[in-house]
């Protein structure tokens, strides 16, 4: 325990992984790799640099000593001279050199870059984990039928399995957005304090081929094919905004899907996992809340609404920059990428332990079958000479009937209603006949199959472990 407070998104909720991402040693780390980038093209683009300086500040990459970092930061009150001054203490050969010709946001901004980067890249992988877990339960039960629903009212048959392909339809549409976060995601480079890369135009002395080789190189270390075309000091927060889009793209399925198993454990039609001693209510011992399926709609909810943040920093860049953006994206966005993390993990583990209650869901299905098959029992009553429009009229009287029976807590009793209607010209025994729940599913199975055929390539060596949520 401690007495500060401490974001439940790093106590609680994220990944090991995505902690150490998005952790301050990561960052400043970043930097030193991205002040050795610089310094080592400079040096092979002809710039007095010697070997032994850039190796010195190689060798000294972890070698970072925040005690003088904090110490410098309060006298000078800027947080990139304060690691400039204290990367110079241990790396003494090349204390003149660090930085030479950059700006502050050439270490921030990349650094920035390919942590968001990494962070989409690693989320892709978590997100893909859910949608194959969906797959392995849309195929057990893509025949399975079930109570369909519209706006939460009873509907035509579905299956377990093709309502599964639903939510993974939309996961799809989420990886796709993550795909092209990633895929739009360049390098800012070495451009200057507003973009015009001047400072390198006077220490290579005009020659600006060299000053587009050396961002071409420095991009190239750290895995990025191209830079931006035009910037001013920072990369455009257009991206900030693009990545929170996607991960709120992602928060937006997961809330769907976790909704939709509240409403079917409601009726004791599914369950998420529950574990042999977890307790579901501190007063209601026999309770079985769905806790994870509900963490996941708050986490999300928070994730949609801190997307908000991205877009109106976007929207405010003052010409060549502000810095009303640092404070803002210091929060949102490594909270953005925890805060997906978290309900991907507990999006694998819900789908991972996800539990059919079969003879709840044939019971529910049994209960409204009558009601559904009502058209074919009347085409039925037509093909022994009823006439189309009377039978209409019989179905929907003692439809109502039955209804009324039902909600006073009685059985449904429609189709001994109907067979006593002498127009309808069927028996009980007869209309039962007709009532086979998988005649009602239509294409589900063929559904569930092509769509799993279509997904197939993407899920080839995707792991399937359970993910363990500790708390």
């Amino acid at each position: 325990m401690t007495n500060q407070y401490e974001s439940p998104l790093s106590s609680r909720y994220a990944s090991k992984y995505m902690l150490e991402l998005f952790s301050s040693d990561m960052r400043y780390r970043t930097w030193r790799r991205l002040w050795v980038s610089l310094a080592k093209a400079e040096m092979k683009l002809g710039l007095p640099l010697t070997a032994e300086q850039v190796s010195d500040l190689e060798n000294n990459i972890e070698n970072i000593d925040y005690e003088c970092v904090s110490k410098r930061e309060k006298e000078v009150r800027h947080d990139v001279m304060a690691h400039v001054y204290a990367y110079g203490k241990v790396a003494p050969s090349a204390a003149g050199i660090i930085h030479l010709g950059a700006t502050s946001c050439y270490v921030t901004d990349n650094a920035d870059l390919i942590i968001y980067r990494d962070g989409l890249l690693y989320l892709r992988k978590e997100l893909l984990k859910v949608i194959a877990n969906l797959a392995d339960f849309a195929e057990k039960y893509k025949t399975l039928p079930t109570l369909g629903y519209t706006h939460y009212q009873p509907a035509q048959l579905v299956t377990v399995g093709k309502r599964a392909t639903l939510w993974m339809q939309d996961y799809l549409s989420d990886l796709n957005e993550i795909d092209f976060a990633i895929e739009n995601i360049k390098f800012l480079g070495c451009r200057g304090t507003t973009g015009t890369e001047a400072s390198f135009v006077d220490l290579f002395e005009g020659n600006t081929s060299k000053i587009d080789e050396m961002n071409r190189m420095i991009a190239s270390d750290f895995g990025f094919d191209e830079c931006f075309d035009v910037c001013g000091q920072t990369y455009p927060r257009k991206v900030d905004s693009r990545i929170l889009n996607a991960l709120s793209s992602v928060a937006q399925s997961c809330y769907r899907m976790a909704n939709d198993i509240r409403l079917l454990q409601h009726d004791r039609q599914l369950e998420e996992p529950f574990e042999k001693n977890q307790i579901g209510s501190s007063a209601m011992a026999y309770k079985r809340n769905p806790m994870r399926s509900e963490r996941i709609c708050s986490l999300t909810r928070y994730l949609m609404a801190d997307a908000m943040n991205a877009p109106m920093t976007a929207s405010t860049q003052w010409l060549e920059r502000t810095l009303d953006d640092s404070a803002n994206r210091r929060i949102s966005m490594p909270e953005g990428f925890l805060c997906a993390d978290a309900i991907l993990r507990l999006a694998q583990n819900v789908t991972d332990g996800l539990h059919v209650n079969e003879k709840i869901v044939e019971k529910t299905v049994k209960e409204y079958l009558p009601f559904i098959a009502t058209e074919n029992l009347m085409m039925e009553a037509v093909k022994k000479g009823g006439n189309r429009q009377q039978l209409h009229e019989t179905i929907r009287k003692c439809s109502m009937e039955a209804t009324a029976k039902m909600k006073n807590g009685e059985e449904c009793d429609l189709l001994s209603r109907l067979a006593a209607e002498k127009e309808f010209g069927l028996t009980e025994e007869e209309m039962n006949t007709l009532l086979t729940p998988s005649a009602y599913i239509g294409r589900c199975p063929e559904q569930v199959d092509a769509f799993l055929g279509k997904i197939k390539p993407l899920l080839v060596g995707v792991s399937h472990e359970n993910t363990e949520i500790d708390l």
